[in-house]
C-alpha cells in the first residue's frame, strides 16, 4: 500500500486556527500551538458570556425601570411596581418596560398609574 501524506489536511487545519486567532497579540496569532490554546480559551469565554449577557441585560432593564418608576412616583419602588402590574393583569416584559421608560415616558407613566391603583386596591 502506498504511503499517504497528510500535509494538505494538516496545513488546512492549522490555517483555520490561525485565521481565528487573527488580531491576537504576539505568538498567539502566528504560532499554531499557542494560537490553539488562545482560540480554545476564547471559545470558552464566548460560551460563558452568552449566558452572562442575558443576566447583564436583565439587571440593566430592572435598574432603568426602577429609576423611571421612582421618577414617576416618589413612594413607589420597583418591587411594588411589579406587584401592581401582576395584580392589574398587565403582562409586559422588562425589556419592553425599560424601552418605554426611556423612549416614551408618558406611556410608561400611564402604566405606573395603573400598577399603583391595582396595588392599592
Amino acid at each position: 500500500m502506498a504511503r499517504v501524506k497528510s500535509g494538505k489536511v494538516t496545513h488546512a487545519a492549522h490555517r483555520k486556527v490561525i485565521k481565528k486567532a487573527k488580531g491576537y497579540y504576539a505568538a498567539r496569532s502566528t504560532n499554531f500551538r499557542t494560537a490553539t490554546q488562545a482560540v480554545d480559551k476564547a471559545n470558552q469565554y464566548a460560551t460563558r458570556d452568552r449566558k452572562a449577557r442575558k443576566r447583564n441585560f436583565r439587571a440593566l432593564w430592572i435598574q432603568r425601570i426602577n429609576a423611571a418608576v421612582r421618577a414617576a412616583d416618589a413612594e413607589m419602588t420597583y418591587s411594588r411596581f411589579v406587584n401592581g402590574l401582576a395584580k392589574a393583569g398587565i403582562e409586559v416584559d422588562r425589556k419592553v418596560l425599560a424601552d418605554l421608560a426611556v423612549h416614551e415616558p408618558e406611556a410608561f407613566g400611564a402604566i405606573v398609574e395603573q400598577a399603583k391603583s391595582a396595588a392599592a386596591a
